[in-house]
């Protein structure tokens, strides 16, 4: 399971022209699913974005989680994480999980995150989406939970 997580100041996402999820001084988590993930995947993964700590303290250094400054989480559906673009000019993406066992554990993961105490957001899985993010820092990161390695 991949997850790509940006620190923003504010964030939203609309499907066919309406906003379907915002949040303001949080991270944007962009979630992929691969074939063998499980739950256990989901579940390292929404703790380490929970707990990670990416917001700057009073010095300025980064030593302060989500859950330290009431962030909230917009997390999105990402299967393009799983694309393969080694070989031709067109990705490939037959690493990302079928859709319906994709769908579970995002939704999973979600429920995982709010577990931790975070407010979540969310998009609406398979939807053609509109995500605007105001990064903040900018601070990006690729997180896997490789368990099934």
């Amino acid at each position: 399971m991949r997850v790509l997580l940006q620190r923003v100041r504010k964030a939203s996402v609309s499907v066919e022209g309406t906003i379907h999820g915002s949040i303001v001084r949080g991270c944007v988590l962009l979630v992929g699913v691969g074939p063998e993930d499980t739950e256990r995947d989901a579940a390292y993964l929404a703790d380490k974005c929970a707990n990670l700590r990416i917001f700057e303290d009073r010095e300025g250094k980064m030593n302060l989680s989500a859950l330290d400054v009431g962030g909230e989480a917009l997390v999105i559906s990402q299967f393009t994480l799983y694309g393969d673009c080694r070989n031709g000019r067109r990705p490939s993406f037959t690493d990302a999980a079928p859709p319906e066992k994709a769908e579970t554990l995002y939704e999973t993961f979600m429920d995982l995150v709010r577990r931790k105490g975070i407010r979540v957001e969310g998009g609406r899985f398979g939807a053609k989406m509109l995500v605007e993010i105001w990064n903040d820092g900018p601070v990006t990161l690729l997180l896997e939970s490789g368990y099934h390695e």
